[in-house]
């Protein structure tokens, strides 16, 4: 098949909100594929290239500056042989060879499959559909329920690979998915809820826990056998020997944990990013030790609990690891309670809370209503400082905003860029606006005078050598146009600097 034919109907995707209608479109496009189109496909209409790693960057994809084919010709197979030729380069040389490659690929790409490739080698494709939508257009081409396409793909740890066996055999593959040790399952997620007490009254009797602001893991255990993965299923065992260390002392000889590993030093957790570099890091003796902590239990010396409900699970999991090492909660069907534990977590440097029905099974890969988190929002006046055009659905909108303090001396200070909270009126409207008070512009970004102050909720501040303040915003989210400020009411960069310091 085409790529064309791929791009088509991720920009029909792109285009429409209606979920019905991408799962629609998605439906009726993987019915036509061929099974070795199969992975490919998926993974472009998900949002993401089949390999993990490209060797290339954005600065690297936006300098190739090939002529745009006049006819389609490209071939969905052939895309995916030269990203995995790209993937398969190292060593001296390599960077002339990988430019080379996208150059003569981008040659035979038309305008719109050379701005689609673009952003999906560099994981900028929004055309809003990501792998709960894929899901379901898996179900709906295959006419079963999106059930049990989710519940294979989350005992696989792999959408690609379970839609691509599904598609090629028929409905009947899903049933060969299993649990298996040493196979990681995707994590299940959590919607929001405004307050712990809210989310109580809604599900009454509850477990309120600890939300941990560290990096989600997954622990496997068969005898002397340890293995530990990230929430996207990478293998990270090299990297956390002290988790690893700790899991072999557990008494249960084999189990699935879920759970978070953090910087935990004597007043508690330390920030989300001294965890993250710690993380990513290479071990050495004098790297801080990782401590990991577990609130989840899906296999217990030879039985699965995904099916079971929380509280069955939580009675295995405190059977198989010390309480140290478990995530502190609380029972109860008091808002009140909960809203005290809320408190107290938060005061104790803990990102908020996860409230969770007790009756629920693990819905892996799902944001589902059994399990609501919790967290303080804050929230900052900021100047708009430029904007970027938006692509995908955005197109023709100025969308990504540059945000900045005022820095006490008459200027201001970027702190980082968010396009999450805008609504299609507001996108028009800004467009609009800004244009009018354009001050310059390059290839991607318009700069603005200084005059539009919108109202930014974020979670948190972090340190960083990327912006000129020395922070950035954690989870930035555009809540309103202040209309009745001006520059003049933008808070300072004294003033975030608090919230990390705080």
């Amino acid at each position: 098949m085409l790529l064309a034919d791929l791009v088509g109907v991720s920009a029909a995707v792109s285009a429409t909100r209606a979920r019905s209608k991408k799962i629609e479109l998605l439906a009726a496009m993987l019915r036509r594929l061929a099974p070795d189109e199969t992975a490919p496909a998926v993974s472009y209409l998900s949002g993401r290239p089949r390999q993990d790693r490209l060797g290339v960057g954005w600065a690297t994809v936006y300098a190739i500056d090939s002529a745009a084919a006049e006819e389609a010709s490209l071939e969905i197979l052939e895309v995916d042989i030269n990203l995995e030729g790209l993937a398969g380069m190292s060593g001296p040389g390599s960077k002339k060879m990988r430019e080379d490659l996208l150059a003569a690929m981008f040659g035979r790409a038309t305008e719109a499959e050379q701005r689609f490739l673009r952003d999906l080698i560099v994981r900028n494709l929004r055309q809003g559909a990501l792998e709960g939508v894929m899901a379901d257009a898996v179900a709906v081409a295959l006419g079963v329920t999106p059930d049990r396409v989710r519940r294979a793909a989350m005992l696989e740890g792999d959408l690609v690979t379970v839609a691509s066996r599904a598609l090629a055999e028929g409905p009947d593959a899903l049933g060969t998915s299993s649990l298996g040790l040493f196979t990681p399952v995707q994590p299940m997620l959590a919607k929001t809820a405004a307050t712990a007490g809210e989310a109580v009254t809604g599900l009454g009797l509850a477990f309120v826990e600890w939300k941990l602001d560290g990096a989600r893991i997954q622990a496997h255990r068969r005898g002397t056998e340890v293995a530990v993965y990230t929430r996207n299923l990478r293998d990270i065992t090299s990297g956390v020997p002290e988790v690893v260390a700790s899991v072999l002392e557990y008494p249960a000889s084999s189990f699935i944990l879920d759970g978070e590993a953090l910087l935990f030093g004597p007043s508690g957790p330390e920030q989300f990013q001294d965890s993250m570099s710690r993380f990513g890091a290479e071990v050495s003796d004098q790297a801080p030790p990782l401590r990991a902590f577990y609130f989840d239990c899906l296999h217990l010396d030879g039985v699965d609990l995904i099916d079971q409900p929380l509280v069955e699970r939580r009675g295995a999991l405190t059977s198989a690891v010390p309480g140290e090492s478990l995530v502190g909660s609380v029972l109860t069907d008091d808002p009140e309670i909960a809203d005290r534990f809320f408190d107290d977590s938060v005061a104790a440097g803990y990102e908020g809370v996860v409230v969770k029905d007790p009756n629920q099974p693990y819905e892996a890969g799902r944001r589902g209503s059994g399990w609501l988190k919790v967290k303080p929002t804050h929230t900052l006046d900021l100047l708009v400082l430029a904007a970027e055009w938006g692509s995908g659905r955005r197109e023709g909108w100025l969308s990504n905003l540059h945000l900045g303090a005022a820095d006490g001396k008459g200027g201001y200070v970027m702190l980082g860029k968010t396009f999450k909270g805008l609504t299609d009126e507001m996108l028009a409207w800004q467009t609009e606006r800004f244009l009018e008070i354009e001050d310059h512009r390059n290839r991607n970004t318009v700069f603005l005078k200084p005059e539009i102050v919108y109202e930014i909720a974020f979670d948190g501040v972090q340190r960083s050598t990327r912006y000129p303040g020395g922070v950035t915003l954690r989870f930035a989210r555009v809540k309103r146009y202040r209309e009745d400020k001006g520059p003049e009411d933008t808070d300072t960069i004294e003033t975030v600097r608090a919230f990390a310091r705080g």
